[in-house]
Formats: C-alpha cells, structure tokens, sequence
C-alpha cells in the first residue's frame, strides 16, 4: 500500500491532505501513518511464519516514538534498545519489560542497573568487562540477568560503512574465533544465565547473502557450544533488512528473508529473535517541507531551498544517502535543481542535479522513507528547535511530538554570576 497517495492532484496522508496538517502544525513536520505501520510489521511477522513462535523486537533507534512504539506493540512487538533513555521510552509505550533486548556495545553501570532492575528480557552482551559489570550488580540484587552474547563473524554486510557492524574492524560484539571461549567463562558465572548468542552485521542491507554467511557462522557456534556441554536455548539474528528509496530499487522482502532463515536454523533448535527496524517504520514516514525560494546560480541548474534542513533530517549530509523528492501539489512540470536546506553548511544538501517537481516560494513537498533515522537523529544547529511529528489514522490526526523552539532549547541552559 502506498501510505501518500495522490487524489485530485493533492499528496495525502492516507486520508489526511497533507496541505491540512501543514496549515495546522507548520512545516518542516515529520508525518507517519498508523496504517503502514501496522502493514509493515504484519508482513515482516508473516515473512517468518516458517519459525516457531519468533521473538520480534522493533528496533527503538530507528524510530522512538511514543505513539509509533504503542502502535507496535499493539501488534505483539517488543523492543530492541540500546540506551537507558530508548528503555524508558519503551516501557513509558506499553511494552513489557520481559519482551525488551538491551543491545548496545557501551551500556553504561547505571543503564546496566536499570535494566537488571526493570526485568528485561534479555542483556545482548558485547564484551567481557560488561559481563563482568552486570554480574556484579546481579549479585548484589540476588538475581541471575538473562544473556546472550554478541558474536561479531567478520562479515561484510556491504552497505554502507558507517552502518555496518559485523566486521572485524568493528566494534561491536567479540570476535568469533574467541566466542566460544568467551561465552564458557561467562556461563560459568552463577550470577549470570547465559542462554544463546547474538548476532547484528548491519543496516540496509541489500542482499540475503551477507546475513547467510554471518547465520551459518553463528550456527556452526551453537553446535561448537552445545559440543563443549552448554545449554543454548536462544538466538538472536538482529535487524538490518533494508527497504528500496528509489522506485527502481528491488531488495529482498520479509518472504525471502524468513525462507532462508527457516532453511540455515532448520536444526538449531532455539527460539529466534529479530529486530527490524527501518523495514518497518522508513516507509511509513515522510518529512514534509515547504520551499522558501528558488535561488537561481551562475552556472548550472538552480537552487531550491527549503524549510527543512540537515538538522531534521541527517541522513543525506551523514551517508549522501537518497530521498525520494516531490511536490505536494505537482503542476506537471519537471525541473533539474539542487534540493538544500537554509542551514549555513555546504552539506545541508538533500540532492544535486536531481531532476524533480518544479517548485516556486511557498509550495509543499515531501521527502518520502523518512520514516525511521529522521526525527530521532535530528539536532538543533544553527540554533534552530526540532520539528513537529504527526501519526495519521485513516482520516484523522493528532500531533504526536511538538515543535520545540529555539527559546525553548535555550532555557535549558545558564549563564554563571561570574560572567555577569
């Protein structure tokens, strides 16, 4: 389903016209819609329907939410988080606490307590210091803390390099030709229950290849284990399923991703865990702008300048990575332009020689798949607030993330007597 269709010539939010929720809440505004939401995580649930009773876990970072979380939930989702701040969301959204993964490679002694004490589900370990570290507070506390270790199989996940996390280079997890070590003297430790291993390479991934080696790899560590006389009742196969940002783009979908993991796990004998995250939540998103001018230059197509900007959404400045671009109200005709924001950057740039929607000061347009990696890696530089989010139900909306303003950030923040 496509969550932003056109009707009379006007972008919608499913039933919502996207020039209503502009008028209403201002531009720039992060808008996601319920109904793909749930699209997206039943697919991916149903891509799985091979494996007995699977453990699925939005995966918190991509999109926090409070409103996104509650609509997961509500479709049997836990959480996959890695910070004290993503748990507090996630119990604050309804999900309970034995359904939460606590991943992450630099869980702090504080957010290690305060997840032994909300009863998570599962610690993702990812060294032996952070063992050791959760032991000595499950000791204190009289409890054994439910873990899995991280295994990083020194695989190539071939996306792109900032958002790859299974190379030797990288550094999460412990290398696998120590795991099996590494996971014996921490089975030994009384105050933890070691009950499987985990595994993460990476985010937008293309291909099924490079998760089919890291699986098998992971397999052939379970059999090593149980060899060696542990009991392993679990394992986790992260997230990193990625979706298409250009029409053109095919990638792999929950259907043949949950076939190859039916076929490499057919004899593990474990209950899996998953964590997508942008498969369910980018498409279900669009940031909605509204363009300042059009700035012409010396040479070469013009500049469409926008409202929105590398603050709001980072993901072109951080990776040069791709978002749709499109007139809410297109008129039919097409222009060539670079697509930037007003912040004083040279990489506050969303596109070069894009050929897109012609555009004049004050029309609406979107940049789509800004579902998951939008608002939550937003920040305010060049002193400028956070935007606006909106979920969209059918033919109603509400927002679900207010506009912080400038004033508002600065409030926070204190000059000392002695500078006065």
């Amino acid at each position: 389903m496509d969550a932003f269709p056109f009707r009379n010539g006007v972008m919608h939010a499913e039933d919502v016209p996207l020039p209503a929720i502009a008028e209403a809440v201002g531009t720039p505004v992060y808008v996601y819609s319920r109904a793909k939401l749930v699209a997206k995580a039943r697919d991916f649930r149903d891509g799985l329907v091979g494996l007995d009773r699977p453990h699925l876990a939005f995966a918190v970072k991509a999109n926090p939410n409070l409103a996104v979380l509650r609509v997961l939930g509500r479709e049997g989702y836990g959480a996959d988080v890695v910070s004290g701040g993503e748990l507090t969301r996630a119990l604050a959204a309804g999900i309970a606490p034995d359904e939460i993964v606590f991943s992450g490679v630099g869980k702090t002694h504080e957010e290690l307590i305060q997840g032994l004490d909300a009863g998570i589900g599962q610690f993702n370990l990812e060294s032996r210091e952070e063992a050791y570290d959760l032991a000595a507070i499950a000791r204190q506390r009289g409890v054994a803390a439910p873990c899995a270790l991280r295994v990083n199989p020194d695989v190539d996940a071939r996306t792109h390099a900032k958002i790859s996390t299974g190379k030797r280079e990288n550094k999460f997890g412990v290398p696998l030709d120590r795991a099996a070590e590494i996971y014996a003297e921490l089975a030994a430790l009384e105050d933890l229950a070691m009950r499987g291993v985990a595994v993460h390479i990476g985010s937008q991934l293309a291909e099924l290849t490079p998760l089919e080696e890291a699986f098998a790899k992971l397999g052939a560590l379970i059999a090593e284990l149980r060899a060696a006389g542990h009991t392993i009742t679990h394992a986790d196969l992260g997230g990193g399923l990625g979706v298409p940002y250009r029409d053109n783009e095919r990638f792999p979908t929950a259907q043949d991703y949950g076939a190859m993991v039916a076929r490499v796990t057919a004899d593990w004998d474990v209950r899996l865990s998953f964590e997508p995250g942008r498969f369910i939540a980018a498409e279900a998103g669009v940031l909605l702008t509204r363009t300042i001018r059009t700035k012409r230059s010396s040479n070469g197509p013009p500049f469409v300048v926008v409202d929105a900007a590398m603050n709001d959404l980072a993901r072109p400045a951080l990776y040069g990575a791709y978002h749709d671009f499109e007139a809410v109200e297109p008129s039919g005709e097409r222009m060539t332009a670079h697509i930037v924001g007003p912040i004083c950057e040279t990489g506050d740039t969303f596109a070069m020689d894009r050929e897109c929607d012609a555009l004049a000061a004050g029309e609406l347009a979107v940049f789509r798949t800004a579902g998951a990696y939008g608002a939550t890696m937003a920040s305010s530089y060049n002193s400028r607030g956070f935007v606006p989010e909106v979920l969209v139900d059918g033919d109603k909306f509400a927002v679900v993330a207010d506009r912080i303003a400038p004033a508002a950030i600065m409030e926070a923040e204190r000059v000392p007597e002695w500078l006065d």
